[in-house]
């Protein structure tokens, strides 16, 4: 477990810079108050102002901030430290309140103080767990009595594309 966790952290510690100088995520447009979330999350998130909401694998903060810019009390969980210092640096341009953890997904409740009205994630998320199991304890453990979970995924056949998704290049089975 030692090694994935080392290589999935540098794999998205490289990411990080790429990623926030990227037309997908539009750091310009983001920073003068676009919303970086897509109509499914707005909609089945619905109105989250004044709801306490964790949001899982965040990782530079891109949704938290958006979240938090609608009036929830935002903690973003990463695993990676580039990614959870662009956050915090990000929140602090921005003038918005959100929290930041930087921490393995599967050691999440021990950095909470609170539980939470509404825990989210998405995209990308589900492929890069070793186990879904203690994960899903994460999220349930993580919830007050009548919480929510959203999880908006990619279906997993994205994951048998290469990078430019021209072609196939790996099994669906991982065989």
């Amino acid at each position: 477990m030692d090694d994935y966790r080392t290589i999935n952290r540098a794999f998205w510690d490289n990411r990080v810079e790429t990623h926030a100088a990227s037309a997908f995520y539009d750091m310009q447009a983001f920073r003068a108050g676009a919303d970086s979330l897509q109509w499914i999350e707005n909609e089945w998130l619905g109105s989250v102002a004044g709801l306490d909401l964790l949001h899982l694998q965040c990782h530079f903060g891109q949704d938290t901030l958006s979240l938090a810019r609608r009036g929830a009390r935002l903690t973003g969980v990463d695993l990676s430290p580039k990614a959870i210092t662009t956050a915090r640096e990000l929140a602090s341009e921005l003038a918005l309140d959100a929290e930041f953890i930087c921490c393995d997904v599967f050691e999440t409740l021990t950095h909470l103080t609170r539980c939470y009205d509404v825990v989210f994630t998405s995209y990308g998320v589900t492929g890069w767990l070793p186990e879904l199991a203690p994960w899903a304890k994460v999220v349930a453990g993580a919830l007050k009595p009548g919480g929510r979970f959203l999880i908006v995924e990619f279906h997993p056949l994205v994951w048998i594309f290469d990078d430019g998704f021209r072609q196939i290049t790996y099994s669906y089975f991982n065989r």
